[in-house]
C-alpha cells in the first residue's frame, strides 16, 4: 500500500466517525423531537378547567387537569409563595399528560382570587410594599388548622370527580412555599396521601414547635424531597435532621441536595437572581421530574 493509500485509508476512518457520531448526534434529535411530540400530543389531550371548592373557610379557586378519558390516581398541588398562576398550570397540564387527575388550588383564596400576583420577573423582594404584600396574602395559611383543613377539602373534591380513581392513593407535590403544606397535607390525611414530594421546599426544619418535620411520624406517604444548594448552605443541618426523622418514623423517603441548583430552580417562570443568572434549571427540573414520576408510578398506580 503506498502513503497515498495510508491517508485515504486513515481519511476515510475519520470520516467514518465522524458520519457515526452525526448519525447519533441526528438519531438522539429526532428521539428529543419525537418526545416532545409525544408530551404535546399527550398535552393536547387533557381536559383543564377551573373549579370551585368549598372549605371551612370560603370558596378556594382552583384549576382541575385529568386526561380526557377515564379516572386516574388524584394530586394536590401546592404553588410557591407567587400562587397559581400560568407555570403552575403549565406543571397541572404536565402531569395531567402522564396519567394523574390533578388539582392545583389557590392557596391564597382567603385574601384574594388567583393570580394574586402580576409579571413575578419584576418581584423585587427587597421593596418593603412588595414584602407588606406577600406577608398579608400568605398570613392567613398560618393560622393552625387552615392547611389542614384545605387539604381534607381539596381532596375531598378529588375524590367525588369521577375523573379520580379512588381506589389510588392520593399523591400531593409542594414548591417552596408547599413543601410544608405538603408535609401537612401527608399528615392529616394520612390515611388517603400515598406519596408527598417536595421540591426547594422552604422552612421545612425550623425551631419552632410546629416544625413541619415534627409531623413526620404522622405520614404514611413515600416521600421525596428535593433541596437547593442554595438552602442546603442556608441550613446545613436540616437535610440531617429530616433524615433522621424520617428513619426514626419508618417513613419510606429520598432527601437528596441538588448541587448547584438555587432556590426555585424547578419553576419556569422564577425571577432571575440578583447577579441576572437564571433560577430555573431546566435539565435538573427534568430530573426532578423524572424522579417525582418514578414516587408516583412507585405508590400510585
Amino acid at each position: 500500500m503506498t502513503s497515498d493509500d495510508n491517508n485515504y485509508t486513515q481519511d476515510q476512518g475519520s470520516l467514518d466517525d465522524r458520519s457515526r457520531r452525526e448519525f447519533v448526534a441526528l438519531s438522539a434529535a429526532v428521539g428529543l423531537a419525537a418526545t416532545a411530540g409525544s408530551a404535546v400530543a399527550a398535552e393536547s389531550k387533557v381536559v383543564e378547567k377551573d373549579v370551585e371548592i368549598r372549605t371551612p373557610d370560603g370558596t378556594c379557586d382552583a384549576a382541575f387537569f385529568h386526561p380526557a378519558a377515564g379516572s386516574h390516581p388524584g394530586v394536590v398541588i401546592w404553588t410557591d409563595i407567587f400562587g397559581l398562576r400560568p407555570s403552575f398550570r403549565g406543571i397541572g397540564r404536565r402531569l395531567a399528560a402522564s396519567g394523574y387527575s390533578v388539582l392545583v388550588p389557590n392557596p391564597f383564596y382567603r385574601t384574594a382570587k388567583a393570580p394574586v400576583f402580576g409579571d413575578i420577573s419584576k418581584f423585587n423582594f427587597q421593596d418593603p410594599a412588595s414584602r407588606a404584600k406577600m406577608q398579608q396574602i400568605t398570613g392567613p395559611i398560618n393560622a393552625s388548622g387552615a392547611i389542614e383543613s384545605d387539604a381534607k377539602a381539596h381532596i375531598g373534591f378529588l375524590d367525588g370527580q369521577r375523573q379520580v380513581d379512588t381506589a389510588k392513593k392520593i399523591g400531593t407535590q409542594g414548591y417552596c412555599m408547599g413543601g410544608p403544606l405538603v408535609f401537612r397535607t401527608a399528615a392529616s390525611q394520612s390515611d388517603r396521601v400515598g406519596a408527598g414530594a417536595t421540591f426547594h421546599g422552604g422552612g421545612l426544619v425550623t425551631d419552632k414547635p410546629d416544625s413541619p418535620h415534627l409531623l413526620i411520624p404522622k405520614i404514611k406517604a413515600r416521600m421525596y424531597i428535593a433541596i437547593a444548594t442554595s438552602d442546603d448552605v442556608r441550613q446545613p443541618d436540616a437535610k440531617d435532621k429530616l433524615r433522621a426523622a424520617f428513619t426514626a418514623a419508618n417513613v419510606q423517603a429520598e432527601v437528596v441536595v441538588y448541587q448547584g441548583m438555587q432556590h426555585g430552580w424547578c419553576v419556569p417562570d422564577m425571577p432571575h437572581q440578583a447577579n441576572g443568572q437564571p433560577i430555573y434549571n431546566k435539565a435538573e427540573a427534568d430530573r426532578a421530574w423524572g424522579k417525582l414520576l418514578e414516587l408516583y408510578k412507585g405508590t400510585l398506580a
